[in-house]
């Protein structure tokens, strides 16, 4: 069975997590009515996309 011979080192360990950070979320503002929005979605607000209502939101 494999065995590490050595410790690994803070630095290399640290180097191997350097892909392991969160990307936040990128939101956007609907055009419509200035909700925070998920870019490419419908409006869960207002139910338009790209000028378009496309939607019926009940209120």
């Amino acid at each position: 069975m494999a065995v590490p011979k050595r410790r690994t080192s803070r630095s290399k360990r640290n180097k191997r997590r350097s892909h392991d950070a969160l990307t936040p979320v990128n939101v956007v503002e609907c055009p419509q009515c200035g909700e925070s929005t998920l870019p490419h979605r419908v409006c869960r607000r207002c139910g338009s996309y790209r000028g378009r209502q496309l939607v019926e939101v009940n209120e």
